[in-house]
């Protein structure tokens, strides 16, 4: 398989799962996604998980339409809107929520390990 139709399907795939994710934001998952939200952020932990929602739905789909021109550019986008959510989980860590099966500190931590790689996907997806 050519590095491109790789890197295009690992596109496509993440952006799939963010839309996926931002689905489960303003559906099924709303609750455990309202554990993630820092209690430093001034909107209602509900309002701020439904407008991150929308974005993850937007910006997934901007990644698996993303054409030549605009994909390096949406990959950034993407790889700061990973970084931009990083302190709700760095939150969910330091105040000890369970949500989505992370219930020990050891599997909170581990989570943390996640966020870079998906910054990287985002960056290298899209070159």
């Amino acid at each position: 398989m050519k590095e491109e139709n790789i890197k295009n399907a690992a596109r496509i795939l993440l952006g799939a799962g963010l839309i996926f994710a931002g689905i489960s934001h303003l559906t099924s998952k709303r609750k455990e996604f309202q554990a993630q939200v820092p209690d430093w952020v001034p909107l209602k932990k509900d309002d701020t998980v439904i407008y991150s929602g929308i974005a993850e739905i937007g910006l997934g789909s901007a990644l698996v339409f993303a054409n030549k021109k605009h994909k390096k550019q949406i990959g950034k986008i993407a790889a700061a809107f990973f970084v931009a959510v990083f302190p709700g989980n760095v939150s969910q860590f330091i105040n000890k929520r369970n949500a989505f099966g992370l219930d020990s500190d050891k599997k909170r931590f581990l989570r943390l390990l996640f966020q870079p790689a998906l910054v990287y996907w985002a960056v290298k997806s899209t070159d």
